[in-house]
């Protein structure tokens, strides 16, 4: 009777192992390790360092991140790499580190930088449009 329950409670165990080794990690199942179905323009961008003193070999950029209908973006830092985005058309769903996500819509706006790591997705039935700005480490 004894070796019984011993075999039932490891099955128990194992299985309950099992399960949480396949339970998504900080909410980012399905984090995309490239981004699919998304295009970038780079629209502008300028040397910083030329223009403001401490900000050798950094770059300000705007981009025009066009995301197809079940597209996703990689899953990215914004450590020393703060951004502004505003969505012009559709929805993007922006996953982060922490679980949390959160819809922008068109006409919405969002923004980050340091310790904000996260991916975005289209869930929608259009494309969705944002044009991002950020400063970034360039050449």
């Amino acid at each position: 009777m004894n070796a019984k329950r011993i075999v039932a409670f490891s099955a128990c165990v194992g299985v309950l192992l099992l399960v949480i080794g396949f339970w998504p990690a900080n909410g980012q199942q399905g984090s995309p390790s490239e981004s699919t179905g998304q295009t970038r323009d780079v629209l502008a961008g300028i040397d910083l360092g030329s223009e403001i003193d401490g900000m050798d070999g950094r770059r300000l950029r705007m981009n025009r991140i066009t995301t197809e209908p079940g597209g996703k973006g990689v899953l990215h830092s914004h450590n020393d790499r703060p951004y502004v985005m505003h969505v012009l058309q559709g929805t993007v769903t922006v996953h982060s580190e922490d679980g949390s996500t959160k819809e922008v819509k068109a006409g919405e706006s969002n923004s980050g930088g340091r310790g904000i790591t996260h991916w975005t997705e289209n869930k929608g039935t259009e494309n969705a449009i944002v044009i991002s700005v950020d400063i970034f480490p360039g050449e």
